[in-house]
C-alpha cells in the first residue's frame, strides 16, 4: 500500500513540477520577446558610444568587440554606486576579439547608470533611463 501511494503522489507531483518549468521557459521567452536590443561597440580603450538615454523597460545589451585585440565584457552599475554591478547586464560569455556577445535581459527603471569595461579598460560612461 506504501509503495502503491508513493507511485501516486509522484505521478501527481511530476505534471505539476512540468508545467511550472515550462511556464517559467514561456515567462523568459516573452521577456526576450519584449526586451530590446541595445547594441554596443568597442574599440581599443574605449566604447564608440559615449552617452545613452534610454527609456525605463526590459533591454539585451549586444556587446561588439571591434579588433580589440583581446576579450572584453560590460559592465552596468547605477551612478549613485558604481560598486553595484547589475549582475543581468554581464555578457554571457566574455567577448573574443571580432566578436559579439549578448547579455541577459535587464529591467531598467528611471534614474542614471554608467556602463564601462574592466577589460578594455575603458572610461565610465552615462546612461540615462528616463
Amino acid at each position: 500500500m506504501k509503495k502503491v501511494i508513493s507511485i501516486l503522489v509522484i505521478a501527481l507531483t511530476f505534471p505539476l513540477t512540468s508545467n511550472a518549468q515550462d511556464d517559467m521557459k514561456k515567462d523568459a521567452m516573452m521577456m526576450d520577446d519584449e526586451a530590446k536590443v541595445v547594441s554596443l561597440e568597442q574599440t581599443k580603450g574605449k566604447f564608440t558610444q559615449e552617452k545613452m538615454t534610454l527609456k525605463e523597460g526590459s533591454y539585451i545589451f549586444e556587446i561588439n568587440n571591434n579588433n580589440v585585440g583581446h576579450n572584453v565584457g560590460f559592465v552596468l552599475a547605477p551612478k549613485s554606486d558604481p560598486d553595484a554591478h547589475i549582475k543581468t547586464a554581464y555578457v554571457t560569455n566574455p567577448v573574443a576579439n571580432n566578436s559579439k556577445e549578448k547579455t541577459k535581459v535587464t529591467i531598467l527603471e528611471k534614474g542614471e547608470y554608467i556602463y564601462f569595461c574592466p577589460l578594455n579598460p575603458t572610461p565610465k560612461y552615462t546612461l540615462v533611463v528616463e
